[in-house]
C-alpha cells in the first residue's frame, strides 16, 4: 500500500507573506519534505501520513472587536500547539491580514523548529465556490513563530454584506495545516514528549502491541495484573502473569521502550510464532481466557469478568401460541458488522434485529410444533469496559477469497447504549444502570487482508489528549486523527491546480478503525484509577523476598479463597450524622458508611458476628434490612432479610439483592434500644407494621435531621404517633406538629402534605419511606421565614445555585458570591445583584451569560427578560457553568434596548478639530434623525448648513448615508461614522461635473510587489469638465492648507483597485473618472501621494492619526 501525500502547495505571487511585526525580503527557504514510502512488508514500519487537520474558527460579531488583533482557540496538529491570527483592521494595510501562528512559542526550548504546509480560507457562506483560499508553506521558528497573509483581501470586499464573507456579522475562518517532519524516526523520545514509552516489534508483533497498550493502560485491569501472585522461583519466560508484570512494571517506569520476548516466551510461542502475523480479536480473547485461569483463587478472581463481562438473552418467541424460549450467554467482547453499517449505533441496531422465523424455517416450539416466531438479541448488561471488535474482515463468496470491508464507517466519543427508551435492553435489564459510555482507545489496522500494521490510539485518562501508540513510538494527537481519520472510507486529495475545474483525486483509506474500547461513564472512577508504586512493589517484594515454601502456602491459602464481598452497613448513627450535612434528600450516602470485606461463602449468620465484634452489637439484637432502588429513583429499607436468607451464604445474599452489581450488598441495620439505652430484641414485625423514618425541619434555623425512626400500623393513624413524634423533637408533648411525606426529588422535588386523620395505609406509606415533620409556621408573625416549610425548604435545596459574579470590564476576577435558586426569574436574579451593589434600579443591571468552552463572556448580553430563569442564564450548550457577568447601565435597560447608541465623529468645516458625539435615538429613527439631533449639539459654519453622514475605514470613505435610513443596522463599533457640512460647491453640480473620492496615500516598497497604503482623511472633490491637474491642484492645496514647499513634493495618481496611474498637470482628470457603474466608488480615487510623517496615535476604533487629521476632543 503506498500512503499519499499531498503534493507541495505553490506559493501564490500575489499573495505577498508578512510575519506581523517583522519584515522580511524573502520568505524562508522551504525545508525538504520527507516523502513516504510504499511499505512492502506486511508489517513493515512507514513514515506516518503527514499530520495534517483543518481548524474551523467562527469569528461572532466581527465588526463589533475593538482591538486591533484576534487569536483563536489554540488546536494541535502533529502534537504542537497551533492558532490563527487575524488583524480584522488589517495589519497596516487596508486587507484582512492573517496569518497561523505557533501558539506555544513563548514557552518552547532554545533552537526549536518545526515546518508546516497550510492554508488559510476566509469562507464565503453564500456561494462556497467564491470562498478565499491562500496555501504557502513555511519553516516556524522563534524569530519566525506566525506567517501568512498581511494583505489576505480587501476590507472592502470583506465587509460588503453583499458578498458573503461577513453573515450575521459572523465570520467564518479555517486553517487546514499538515506538519511536515524531516523524518528522524529514532530521535523521537517518547518518554519526553509523551511521559509514555512503546513496546519493540519481534517482526510482526505491532497485533499484540496495541492490544497491551490499551490494556496497560486499563488502570484496574493494570492493578490486577500487578496484584497476581507469582512465585519467588517464577520466571518470567515461564509464566504468563510474572511476565505481564514485569512488561507493565517497565511501562510504567522505563525510560526507553520495552521488549516483548519474555512474554511470547510465556505464551509458549516461538520466533516462528512471532512474525505469524495473528490476529488482535483472537489474541484478546486467547489472552483472557488464560490471565482469567491464572487469576482463580486469587484476590483479583473475576477482574476480567467484571471489567470486560456482559451478558444477552437470546430468545425465540412464538407469534400464535404463548411459548418463548430464551438462553442467557455472555461475552467479553461484541462483533459488530460494519458493512451496511454507517455507525456504531447501525450496527447495535442490526444486532438486535428481529428476525422472522416463517415458510420453511419455522420454528419447533415444544408441546406447540412448527410455528411462526421471532427470533432476536437483547442484552440485559453491559460490562464496565466495552470492547467492540468491528467485522472489518469478511469472506467473499463471490470471489472465494477473504476481503477486508474499508467503508467508512463512524463511531463517537460517547456512545449511549441506553438511547431511544432503551432499545437494546432486554425486560430484565436493570435501567437504573446507565450505559452511558466514553471512548477510551481505538485500535487501528493499516493495510490489506494478507497483512499489514496495526496501532493504537488511547486516551488513557479519558482527557482530551490522545496518544498514538506505534510500537517503539508514542505521539501526542488531536480527536480528529484519533476518530475521524480511522473512520475508513474515502480521502481526497487536495487539488494541485484549484482554479480549474478537474475532479478531485479520491483513495480509498486502508487505514481504519478495527476495535474499540468504551468504558462506562458510572465506572470511570473505578477503572481509571490510581496504580502507584505500592500496587506493584508489594507483590514485586513478595517475589523477591519470600521463600519458595512461604509463597507456595501463601498461593496455596488464595487458591481456597473466593471473592469478596463489599457489605456496606448502614446504622441510625450515619443517618444522624449525615442527614442535613451531607444530604438532605434520601437517607444516606451509602460510601460514607462503614462497609466490611467478607469472602463470598461465608455464612450470613457468620458476618453478623463480625458486625456484633464492630459494633458491639450481640448478634441477638441485630436485624438487617435490604435497600431498594424504587422507580421514582429514590433508595429505601425496602424489607428486613428473613431466617433463611441469613442462612446463606454472602455471595447467594448479593446475588439476590443485587442483579446489577455483585460487588456490593447494602443492608440497613436495624437495633432497638431500651429504656436502660441498651439494645433489646428487634420487635416482630408483621405485614401490618410499617416502618418509617422522620426528619424534623426548623424553618427559623433552616435546618433538617434525622431524628428516629418507628414501627407505625397501616390502619392507624398520625394522630396517635403526634405526642412521640414530639417527644422525638424535644417539644412539649401536646405541640401541634405538621407531617408531610418526602416522596422523591429527581428530576423534581415531591413532597406532599399528610392528612393525620387518615389511616397510613390511606396515605399510601410503606416500609422505608420519609415523614419530615415541623412545628406550623406562625401567621402574622414579625418574624418571616424564607423557607416557611418543609416543601419549600425541600425545594430551596435542591434548586440552591451559588453564582460568582465578574464585572464585565474586569471579566477574569471574582467581584462576589450570591446564593440563588434555579428557578429565580430574570427580575428575582438583577433585583439580588442591584441590592448587592447599593443600587436602587435593578433594571439597570445588564447581564452576560458565559462561554464554557472559551472561558469569556459570551458577545451578546442578555436580553432585557430574556430568559425565563436563572438556569437558561447559567447553560451553554450541555454545559452549566456558575459564572454570570454584570454591568451598571446609566439608563434602565428596556429603554436601552429600544435606543440605538452611536459615536460621530463631528469635521468642523472651518476649525481644525474633530469632535465625537455619543448620539441615542430609538432604533426605529433614520439618520435624518441623527442629523437633526446633532445639529443642536455641534457649532456650525452657518445656520443654514447642511450636514451628511459618511462610513469612513481606513482612510476612505466607503458610504453616504441616505437620510431615509434606518439607523438601527448601522455598526458604528468598527467603522467610523463621519459626520460633515456639505460644501457649497457640491450643493450645485453641473451636468457634467463629478464629485470623486480623494484619498492620501503612500507605496510600500520593502515588499517584492508595489502596495498602496492609504492615511490621513479622505475626502470628497467637485471636478469639473475639461478641469485640468494643475486646476485640481491647486484648490485641493486651498483646501488642505498644505505649505508649498511641502506641496510641491506631492505626486497624483488616478487610482482604481490599488493601482496608481500617475498624472501630469495637463491632464484632464474628469476622463479618469467616466465611468459611473464600478463596484465600490472607493476603489477608484484621486491619490495624493506624499509621506507620512505624522506620529502615530489612534482614535476612533484604533484607526491611526496621520497628518491631515484634524485634533480630536472627545464629549459623550
Amino acid at each position: 500500500m503506498t500512503l499519499m501525500t499531498p503534493p507541495p502547495l505553490d506559493q501564490q505571487e500575489d499573495d505577498e507573506m508578512l510575519v506581523p511585526h517583522t519584515e522580511f525580503t524573502e520568505g524562508p527557504q522551504p525545508m525538504e519534505v520527507a516523502q513516504a514510502e510504499t511499505a512492502t512488508a506486511a508489517d513493515a514500519q512507514s513514515v506516518d501520513d503527514p499530520p495534517s487537520a483543518r481548524f474551523t474558527w467562527t469569528i461572532d460579531n466581527f465588526s463589533r472587536f475593538n482591538t486591533k488583533k484576534l487569536y483563536s482557540d489554540v488546536f494541535v496538529v502533529g502534537g504542537y500547539k497551533w492558532r490563527i491570527l487575524v488583524f480584522p483592521k488589517g495589519n497596516n494595510v487596508d486587507h484582512l491580514s492573517m496569518y497561523l501562528d505557533v501558539a506555544d512559542s513563548t514557552n518552547l526550548p532554545y533552537g526549536w523548529s518545526r515546518y508546516a504546509q497550510f492554508s488559510l480560507t476566509v469562507i464565503n457562506q453564500l456561494h462556497q465556490k467564491y470562498s478565499i483560499r491562500k496555501d504557502t508553506q513555511h519553516q516556524f521558528n522563534s524569530r519566525e513563530s506566525d506567517w501568512g497573509f498581511t494583505s489576505f483581501m480587501p476590507l472592502g470586499e470583506l465587509y460588503d454584506p453583499g458578498r458573503g464573507y461577513l453573515v450575521n456579522d459572523s465570520c467564518i475562518v479555517e486553517a487546514d495545516v499538515a506538519v511536515r517532519r524531516v523524518i528522524d524516526y529514532w530521535s523521537h523520545d517518547s518518554k519526553k514528549e509523551t511521559g509514555y514509552v512503546g513496546l519493540k516489534n519481534q517482526g510482526a508483533t505491532c497485533y499484540m502491541n496495541s492490544l497491551l497498550q490499551t490494556l496497560y493502560h486499563i488502570p484496574y485491569f493494570r492493578k490486577a495484573v500487578y496484584h497476581m501472585p507469582t512465585t519467588e522461583n517464577d520466571i518470567p519466560s515461564g509464566s504468563i502473569p510474572l511476565a505481564l508484570q514485569s512488561l507493565f512494571y517497565k511501562l510504567q517506569y522505563s525510560d526507553t521502550s520495552v521488549a516483548t520476548k519474555e512474554l511470547t516466551k510465556s505464551f509458549g510461542w516461538d520466533t516462528y510464532d512471532s512474525f505469524m502475523q495473528h490476529d488482535v480479536q483472537e489474541l484478546n480473547r486467547v489472552l483472557s481466557e488464560k490471565l482469567e485461569d491464572k487469576m482463580k483463587g486469587t484476590v483479583v478472581e473475576g477482574t476480567i469478568q467484571q471489567l470486560f463481562e456482559g451478558h444477552h438473552m437470546n430468545y425465540i418467541e412464538c407469534i400464535n401460541v404463548d411459548y418463548k424460549s430464551t438462553r442467557k450467554e455472555s461475552f467479553y467482547d461484541l462483533q459488530l458488522d460494519v458493512k451496511g453499517c454507517r455507525d456504531v449505533y447501525a450496527s447495535f441496531d442490526k444486532y438486535v434485529e428481529v428476525e422472522r422465523l416463517e415458510g420453511d424455517n419455522k420454528y419447533h416450539a415444544e408441546q406447540h410444533g412448527l410455528q411462526d416466531a421471532r427470533k432476536g438479541v437483547l442484552f440485559i448488561d453491559f460490562p464496565p469496559v466495552l470492547q467492540l471488535q468491528l467485522k472489518r474482515f469478511e469472506y467473499d463468496f463471490m470471489r472465494d477469497t477473504m476481503v477486508k470491508i474499508n467503508d467508512r464507517y463512524e463511531f463517537p466519543l460517547q456512545l449511549d447504549l441506553d438511547r431511544e427508551n432503551g432499545k437494546y435492553l432486554s425486560p430484565e435489564a436493570d435501567r437504573s444502570v446507565r450505559n452511558l459510555y466514553t471512548l477510551h482507545s481505538v485500535l487501528v489496522h493499516s493495510g490489506g487482508v494478507h497483512g499489514g500494521h496495526y496501532y493504537a490510539y488511547i486516551r488513557p485518562t479519558l482527557s482530551d489528549q490522545w496518544f498514538k501508540f506505534d510500537d517503539e513510538r508514542v505521539t501526542k494527537e488531536d480527536v480528529k486523527r484519533a476518530l475521524e481519520e480511522q473512520y475508513g472510507g474515502e480521502e481526497e486529495l487536495p487539488q494541485t491546480n484549484p482554479g480549474f475545474n478537474n475532479s478531485p483525486f479520491k483513495f480509498t483509506k486502508y487505514s481504519n478503525a478495527y476495535m474499540l474500547v468504551y468504558i462506562r461513564e458510572s465506572d470511570k472512577e473505578k477503572v481509571i484509577c490510581n496504580v502507584d508504586e505500592k500496587d506493584i512493589a508489594e507483590h514485586l517484594r513478595i517475589r523477591l523476598k519470600k521463600e519458595q515454601e512461604e509463597k507456595e502456602h501463601k498461593r496455596k491459602e488464595k487458591a481456597e479463597a473466593h471473592l469478596y464481598t463489599i457489605i456496606k452497613v448502614a446504622r441510625s448513627e450515619d443517618l444522624l450524622e449525615q442527614i442535613g450535612k451531607d444530604v438532605y434528600f434520601d437517607l444516606v450516602d451509602h460510601d460514607k458508611v462503614r462497609s466490611f470485606r467478607i469472602q463470598k461463602q461465608i455464612t450470613f449468620n457468620l458476618f453478623k458476628e463480625e458486625v456484633a465484634k464492630e459494633f458491639g452489637i450481640p448478634v441477638q439484637f441485630q436485624r438487617f434490612w435490604l435497600w431498594a432502588k424504587r422507580q421514582n429513583h429514590t433508595y429505601r429499607p425496602n424489607r428486613p432479610l428473613t431466617p433463611q436468607e441469613e442462612a446463606q451464604s454472602v455471595g447467594q445474599l448479593r446475588e439476590v439483592s443485587n442483579k446489577a452489581n455483585n460487588a456490593e450488598l447494602k443492608l440497613f441495620l436495624e437495633v432497638e434500644i431500651g429504656q436502660d439505652l441498651r439494645p433489646v430484641p428487634p420487635p416482630e414485625k408483621t405485614k401490618e407494621d410499617i416502618l418509617l423514618f422522620f426528619k424534623l425541619y426548623d424553618p427559623s434555623k433552616e435546618e433538617l435531621r434525622y431524628v428516629g425512626r418507628l414501627f407505625v400500623k397501616g390502619s392507624g393513624k398520625p394522630l396517635e404517633i403526634l405526642t412521640k413524634l414530639n417527644e422525638m423533637a424535644g417539644f412539649a408533648p401536646d405541640q401541634e406538629i405538621e407531617l408531610y411525606e418526602e416522596i422523591k426529588f429527581e428530576p423534581n422535588v415531591m413532597c406532599e402534605h399528610i392528612d393525620n386523620r387518615l389511616t397510613f395505609r390511606s396515605s399510601q406509606l410503606e416500609d422505608g419511606d420519609i415523614v419530615c415533620f415541623q412545628k406550623p409556621p406562625q401567621m402574622g408573625s414579625n418574624e418571616q421565614c424564607r423557607y416557611p416549610d418543609v416543601p419549600s425548604f425541600l425545594e430551596y435545596m435542591h434548586n440552591r445555585q451559588v453564582v460568582r459574579f465578574r464585572s464585565l470590564e474586569k471579566s477574569k476576577e471574582d467581584e462576589f458570591c450570591l446564593e440563588l435558586s434555579k428557578l429565580h426569574t430574570y427580575d428575582d436574579v438583577v433585583e439580588r445583584v442591584a441590592n448587592h451593589l447599593g443600587l436602587d434600579d435593578p433594571s439597570k443591571i445588564r447581564l452576560t451569560s458565559h462561554n464554557c468552552y472559551s472561558q469569556q463572556p459570551k458577545p451578546q448580553p442578555i436580553k432585557y427578560r430574556g430568559v425565563d430563569h436563572l438556569s437558561d442564564m447559567l447553560v451553554h450548550y450541555n454545559q452549566t457553568s456558575d459564572i454570570l457577568y454584570y454591568e451598571v447601565l446609566d439608563i434602565p435597560l428596556p429603554e436601552l434596548q429600544g435606543l440605538k447608541t452611536l459615536k460621530v465623529a463631528f469635521h468642523h468645516a472651518t476649525k481644525d478639530e474633530v469632535v465625537i458625539h455619543t448620539i441615542r435615538l430609538p432604533k426605529q429613527s433614520t439618520v435624518g434623525d441623527v442629523i437633526n439631533d446633532l445639529k443642536t449639539k455641534v457649532e456650525l459654519s452657518h445656520p443654514s448648513a447642511e450636514l451628511r453622514l459618511l462610513e469612513v475605514f481606513y482612510h476612505k470613505i466607503y458610504k453616504i448615508f441616505p437620510h431615509n435610513e434606518k439607523i438601527e443596522n448601522i455598526n458604528d463599533q468598527y467603522w467610523t461614522l463621519r459626520a460633515e457640512e456639505i460644501p457649497e460647491e457640491e450643493k450645485n453640480l453641473g451636468p457634467h461635473d463629478r464629485l470623486i473620492h480623494v484619498y492620501h496615500f503612500t507605496k510600500d516598497t520593502t515588499q517584492n510587489q508595489v502596495q498602496v497604503q492609504n492615511f490621513g482623511e479622505p475626502f470628497f472633490l467637485v471636478i469639473h469638465e475639461g478641469e485640468a491637474l494643475a486646476d485640481v491642484k491647486m484648490r485641493i492645496q486651498k483646501k488642505l492648507q498644505a505649505p508649498d514647499e511641502e506641496f510641491s513634493k506631492w505626486k497624483f495618481a488616478f487610482l482604481s483597485l490599488g493601482r496608481p496611474e500617475y498624472l501630469q498637470d495637463s491632464d484632464i482628470v474628469s476622463n479618469r473618472f467616466q465611468r459611473r457603474d464600478i463596484y465600490g466608488a472607493w476603489e477608484q480615487y484621486l491619490g495624493l501621494e506624499h509621506s507620512d510623517n505624522a506620529p502615530k496615535r489612534s482614535y476612533a476604533a484604533n484607526q491611526n492619526r496621520h497628518t491631515f487629521e484634524k485634533p480630536v476632543k472627545i464629549y459623550n
